[in-house]
C-alpha cells in the first residue's frame, strides 16, 4: 500500500520507515511535523496514514488535528494513529464521525511487528483496528451505563473483540467458538442495545461507539 508517515521522533520514524519497506508497502513521505503530514497527504494522496498523536509546533494533539483534517477533506484515506498512552477523547473523536478506516495504537505495539501490520491491513481495508489496552482502559474508566448492563459475560467478550476491529470468523477463532455460535452473540448485542432495526449507519459500528461510551 502507499503511505505517509509521521513521527517526529528521528528514530522511530527511520524505523517505521524501513519496516514498512522491507513489508513492500511504498512510504511516500516521512514528516517530522503535523503541517507536513498534510501537505504530505494533499500531494501524494496515500492509502493509509500512520501518524502520532504529540507533535510538532505545541505537542500536545497537533498529530490528532491532522488526521481529523484528513478525514475530512480525503475521507477515503485511512488513518492509523500512534500513541505513547490511551488518549480516551482522542479515540471517541476519530471514531465517532466515521470509524471505517480508523485505527488507534499505542506506540509500544509497534514493537509487535505482526500485531501492527495486521492493523495497518484492516484500516487500509476499511477496517477498525483498536489496540486492546486502549478499549480496556476506555472501558475502566467508566461505568457501564443500560443497556450495556442487559449484556452477558459472552456477548461482552464478543464486543470487546468487534472493538478491536475483528471479524466474526476472527472473533470466533479467538474465543475458540463457533462462527455461527458469534453471529448468534452479534445479533443479541445489537437487540439489546436496540440497534435492531437501525438504518443509515452500521450497526456493528454503533454498537462499538456504545461500548466505548463516546
Amino acid at each position: 500500500m502507499r503511505l505517509v508517515l509521521a513521527e517526529d521522533s528521528t528514530l522511530l520514524r527511520e524505523g517505521l520507515t524501513r519496516l514498512l519497506a522491507d513489508e513492500d508497502h511504498e512510504v511516500l513521505a516521512a514528516v517530522g511535523t503535523a503541517a507536513h503530514l498534510v501537505e504530505a497527504v494533499e500531494r501524494s494522496r496515500p492509502d493509509v496514514v500512520v501518524t502520532d498523536v504529540r507533535m510538532p509546533p505545541t505537542h500536545t494533539d497537533d498529530g490528532l488535528r491532522a488526521a481529523l483534517e484528513i478525514r475530512r477533506r480525503w475521507p477515503d484515506t485511512g488513518v492509523l494513529v500512534l500513541s505513547q498512552y490511551v488518549e480516551r477523547r482522542y479515540a471517541g473523536r476519530l471514531l465517532a464521525d466515521r470509524p471505517e478506516g480508523v485505527g488507534y495504537l499505542l506506540k509500544d505495539r509497534v514493537a509487535q511487528v505482526d500485531d501492527f501490520l495486521d492493523a495497518l491491513d484492516r484500516v487500509a481495508a476499511g477496517g477498525t483496528a483498536l489496540d486492546p489496552e486502549v478499549v480496556r482502559q476506555v472501558v475502566a474508566g467508566s461505568e457501564r451505563p443500560e443497556p450495556l448492563g442487559r449484556l452477558t459475560p459472552r456477548e461482552r467478550d464478543v464486543l470487546h473483540e468487534m472493538a478491536q476491529g475483528h471479524t466474526n470468523l476472527a472473533i470466533a477463532q479467538r474465543l475458540h467458538v463457533s462462527q455461527s455460535a458469534v453471529e448468534k452473540h452479534v445479533n443479541a448485542i445489537f437487540d439489546k442495545l436496540d440497534l435492531a432495526h437501525t438504518t443509515g449507519y452500521s450497526r456493528r459500528i454503533l454498537a462499538i461507539l456504545r461500548y466505548l461510551d463516546t
